[in-house]
Formats: C-alpha cells, structure tokens, sequence
C-alpha cells in the first residue's frame, strides 16, 4: 500500500434559529443520521476512517485564557459569525483528491426534506499524530 496523508475535514454549519436536529422533522432527522452512519462506515470499510467528533453548540462553549490567577474562563457570548464548527472527520488517504471526494460527499448530507445541505467542509492536512505511546 501507498504513503497515506492524514487530513481534517472540519463541517461548518449555518447558524439558525431553529436550533439543531433535535428541532427537525423526526424522518428527516433520521435520515441525517443514517447517511452519516453510512458514510462512516464506507470509509471504515476502506480503511481510510481515523475518526469523527459531533461537537454541542456554541452556546455550550467557553474561552479560556492563562492568567496569574490560574485559567480564565469566559462564557460567550463570542464573535457573531454565521456560521459554526459543528464537529470533524480525520481521514488517512492516499491523495488529497480523496479527501476532496470525502469532503464533497459529507457537505451533501441531506437537510430538511432531503435535499443536500451543500455545507462548507473545509479540508487540511494534518502535520503531525501524536500517540499516546509517543508520550512514555
């Protein structure tokens, strides 16, 4: 097998106010969740998953800087954007044209009614895997 590159491919999500897919038609929402099981398990299947992270909203977030006093923790709210890291794939592929096809098929996802939301997925290769056995 080929020299493999491991890349990131973080989904960005447009904020809105109907809240997340808790608040979507319940087939809709199955099916949301169906397609990434099955994306998942296509790139299980080929060898090329590292690994996926849903991640809570940004009302649930806090920024946190070093201070003399210890770790200073803010609760947002933070800078307005329109949209939202809403979690991330770490694939292991041989191109970076396959992370493109990946990220491609993820941004597809269907949305309420089915149709393909087309979300950004931004893709970047990943420098540098630190193991836990590389810290001993």
């Amino acid at each position: 097998m080929g020299y493999h590159m491991k890349y990131i491919l973080l989904m960005n999500s447009m904020k809105t106010g109907s809240g997340g897919l808790e608040n979507w038609p319940e087939a809709d929402a199955a099916a949301h969740l169906a397609y990434w099981k099955e994306l998942n398990t296509d790139l299980a299947r080929r060898g090329e998953f590292v690994g996926v992270e849903a991640l809570t909203g940004p009302e649930q977030a806090v920024e946190v800087r070093a201070s003399a006093t210890g770790p200073q923790v803010t609760d947002g709210p933070f800078t307005e954007t329109k949209e939202i890291l809403a979690g991330f794939w770490v694939v292991d592929v041989a191109t970076a044209e396959r992370a493109y096809e990946i990220a491609a098929r993820a941004s597809a996802a269907p949305g309420i009614g089915g149709a393909p939301l087309n979300m950004p997925i931004e893709v970047r290769p990943v420098l540098a895997s630190i193991r836990p056995e590389d810290l001993v």
